[in-house]
């Protein structure tokens, strides 16, 4: 059976990875992303460098977008050089990015209309989970559209689920960075307990990580710091963009999550000290204040 040509559009941190995996499983890619920079390595592997989006229309069947924000994501879709302006009948259109439920079902409404498939597909797991191919997809779209995405998904990660109809992908992340928002808040003050105890914040970390506190971001995340290791798997420009996603749809969902709002704030001072181009993890610059 012929395998379809791809197209990715966006290969940052995340994006890199995920198209590689696609490459090294006999797939033709095509790529484009706005630094041409970030192609290069992809170009190295056998990649094909379209010139634009549009281009990526024209090329691909299957086409996976991984951007930063949700006005990145409208351009790319709703834009005269867009997706949905230069698609034809009958292609999958996936949605890494982490973006508006809302915007997801737009997307999804007029991809119908002209006779194309949309998934959103946000993912978790960060830039390690995108090299290790152990993503968790979070889905939204039609039984079709997911059916049809899911062979390409599991080249990408372990867990993937459908959760509903368009949105329900983008829904079921906000979930995951409400989760993540408290998770990295109470990572950081027992870190900054187990200092100002006197403790070994590695000897710390290997009890607490093997009981019941034990969490993704404590494994992978709390050893970077320890190591001044901030570098971005998630940057907190994005985290704090995911946090007013969150915010707003609670709100409209008529909810108060007070933790959520806290962490907002923390990360909102963590990016007015200048380090929204850090990884989210770097929230550690608040906590260390408090050891004076």
């Amino acid at each position: 059976m012929r395998k379809p040509i791809l197209g990715f559009i966006g290969t940052g941190v995340m994006g890199k990875s995920m198209a590689g995996h696609w490459l090294k499983a006999g797939y033709e890619v095509w790529v484009y992303n706005r630094t041409r920079e970030k192609l290069l390595p992809l170009i190295e592997m056998g990649a094909k460098e379209a010139s634009s989006v549009a281009e990526i229309s024209y090329k691909a069947e299957v086409i996976a977008t991984m951007l930063g924000f949700p006005n990145d994501v409208e351009l790319t879709y709703f834009g005269e050089d867009g997706l949905l302006n230069n698609g034809k009948e009958g292609q999958l259109l996936i949605d890494f990015t982490t973006s508006s439920p809302n915007l997801a079902r737009i997307i999804a409404e007029k991809a119908k209309d002209k006779g194309l498939f949309a998934l959103d597909a946000p993912v978790s797991g960060g830039d390690i989970g995108a090299r290790e191919a152990k993503l968790s997809i979070m889905c939204g779209g039609s039984d079709e559209a997911f059916e049809r995405a899911l062979p390409l998904l599991k080249i990408l990660g372990q867990n993937i689920l459908h959760h509903g109809s368009a949105g329900a992908g983008q829904d079921a992340k906000m979930c995951n960075q409400i989760t993540i928002a408290g998770m990295m808040m109470s990572v950081m003050e027992a870190l900054v307990y187990a200092k100002a105890s006197g403790l070994d914040p590695e000897k710390m970390l290997q009890s607490v990580g093997s009981g019941a506190a034990t969490s993704w971001t404590l494994q992978n995340l709390m050893p970077r710091v320890l190591n001044n290791d901030l570098n971005p798997g998630f940057f907190v420009a994005h985290f704090i963009k995911d946090m007013d996603i969150a915010l707003f749809e609670a709100q409209k969902k008529g909810l108060e999550l007070p933790a959520l709002q806290l962490a907002r704030k923390q990360y909102q001072r963590l990016a007015d000290m200048g380090y929204a181009h850090l990884g989210t993890h770097a929230l550690w610059l608040v906590y260390e204040d408090l050891l004076g």
